[in-house]
C-alpha cells in the first residue's frame, strides 16, 4: 500500500464509517481519487464501500483485523521475532499481530516450533513459510478461526514453553488488559498456564480502548511490544509494574 492508502485504512478503521467527501477533504485530494483508492482497497479486502461512504470491515474476522494498523503490526511482529531463538518452541495466541509474528518466524532461518490454538495461524504459516506447527484442539470459532473451550486447556497442559505471545483488545490502568470475547480470553489464559513468560503484542490504539472481559493483570505479564504512540501515562505505569516494554 502507498502512504495515502495506509492513511485511508487507518481513518476508516478509527471512524468505522466515513463519507467519501470527508475523506477527500482530510487527505487533500479529489473525491474521484478517493473513490479509486477505495476501489483498490476494497479489492484487497481492507474495507468495504456503501453509497458515498467507506466502511470498516467486521473486526471479529481475523482477516479483517490484519488490515487494521497493518504496517505497525508488521514492525511489532518483526521485533517480537527477534526475541525468539533458533530451535525454540513458542506458543502464539490468535491475535492479528500474533499471526504476523508466526509468519515472520516461519520465513526466517530459525528452526522454530509454533504451538497455537489458531487455525488461521496454522494456515497462514503453511502459506507463508514452513515452520512446524502444533494446533491445539477445541471448539472452532468460525470468524476468528480459533479453538476455544475446555479441550484447549487439556491440550495445552501437555506442553511447557518459555514464551507465549498474545494480543489484546483493550487496556485499563486499574488492573491490566482486557478482551472482547470470553471464550477466546479463557483460551488465552489456558495457554498462559504453560508458559514462563507472557509477551503482549499490540498497536498503541488498544491503550485507548477497553474490552469487556478481564484478560491479563499486570503481574501476569512480563513484556509488551508496541509502537511509539503509546500514551506516556500508560508507558510509565507499565514501567512502574516492571513490565519490559519494546517500542517499534
Amino acid at each position: 500500500m502507498n502512504e495515502r492508502h495506509t492513511r485511508i485504512v487507518n481513518i476508516v478503521n478509527k471512524s468505522k464509517k466515513i463519507e467519501v467527501n470527508a475523506l477527500a477533504e482530510m487527505l487533500g485530494v479529489s473525491p474521484v481519487t478517493i473513490r479509486k483508492d477505495l476501489g483498490s482497497l476494497e479489492e484487497k479486502g481492507l474495507l468495504s464501500r456503501e453509497h458515498g461512504y467507506a466502511v470498516m470491515l467486521n473486526t471479529d474476522d481475523i482477516n479483517n483485523r490484519l488490515a487494521v494498523c497493518y504496517e505497525t503490526k508488521v514492525k511489532i511482529a518483526k521485533a517480537a521475532a527477534n526475541m525468539v531463538s533458533s530451535g525454540e518452541t513458542v506458543m502464539i495466541e490468535s491475535g492479528s499481530s500474533c499471526a504476523l509474528l508466526a509468519g515472520e518466524l516461519s520465513n526466517s532461518d530459525k528452526d522454530v516450533t509454533i504451538i497455537t490454538n489458531s487455525a488461521f495461524i496454522a494456515g497462514y504459516v503453511r502459506e507463508n513459510g514452513d515452520s512446524r506447527v502444533i494446533l491445539l484442539g477445541g471448539e472452532y470459532q468460525k470468524e476468528s478461526q480459533v479453538m476455544v473451550g475446555p479441550l484447549v486447556r487439556i491440550c495445552a497442559r501437555e506442553f511447557h514453553v518459555d514464551k507465549l505471545f498474545v494480543g489484546t483488545d483493550g487496556f485499563n490502568p486499574d488492573y491490566g488488559f482486557s478482551g472482547s470475547d470470553m471464550m477466546r480470553t479463557e483460551a488465552m489464559k489456558c495457554l498462559a498456564e504453560s508458559a514462563r513468560k507472557v509477551i503482549l503484542l499490540t498497536d498503541s490504539s488498544k491503550f485507548e480502548k477497553q474490552g469487556v472481559v478481564m484478560q491479563l493483570r499486570f503481574d501476569e505479564l512480563q513484556g509488551i511490544v508496541t509502537d511509539s504512540e503509546i500514551p506516556d501515562s500508560a508507558k510509565k505505569l507499565l514501567e512502574d509494574k516492571n513490565i519490559e516494554i519494546t517500542i517499534v
